[in-house]
């Protein structure tokens, strides 16, 4: 008889976790929350994530990066990230070759950001915010600031040499 308590037990817990997932959860546009991992420079707001809304693979917000505003250096670990630009004209820093490389941006644009890349944000526009919505692949916002762009990321060397001995077979 115990263990049909236990698999009772069990099948309230699966039913319990089947019905929070099986819920829409809604986040208002004036309900996102600053606690979340911040770099310099810019301000991000967490809408849907794993400890706000119970995701297992996404995470969602927004950044706003002030006028004249450039923001540290950083990547998102293993997360993919998409961005969506709302307003403004951010341009999206990174290194190509060893060079800086600048991706100039305006509303309705979309930048692709893949995992471990270090990159900015900056603000050229010096009386318009520029605010981006964010999605990631991971359940949590991962940010790892860096001292620069050409801060050692093992993880990045890594990943590539692993996909350039993807191509190479």
């Amino acid at each position: 008889m115990s263990g049909d308590h236990g698999h009772g037990h069990d099948h309230g817990t699966a039913a319990g976790t089947a019905a929070w997932h099986s819920r829409i959860h809604h986040t208002g546009h004036d309900e996102l929350s600053e606690d979340t991992a911040q770099t310099p420079g810019m301000r991000r707001y967490e809408a849907i994530s794993g400890k706000r809304n119970g995701s297992r693979k996404i995470w969602m917000g927004k950044t706003h990066v002030g006028p004249g505003m450039i923001s540290g250096d950083h990547h998102h670990g293993e997360a993919e990230t998409g961005i969506y630009v709302v307003s403004g004209h951010p341009v999206f820093v990174f290194l190509e070759d060893g060079e800086e490389r600048r991706v100039e941006t305006g509303p309705g644009d979309y930048i692709y950001v893949p995992p471990y890349v270090p990159h900015r944000e900056e603000n050229p526009s010096p009386d318009e915010e520029a605010i981006v919505v964010l999605a990631r692949s991971t359940q949590e916002g991962i940010v790892v600031n860096l001292p620069s762009l050409r801060a050692e990321v093992p993880e990045l060397d890594a990943l590539i040499a692993e996909l350039v001995g993807d191509d190479a077979a």
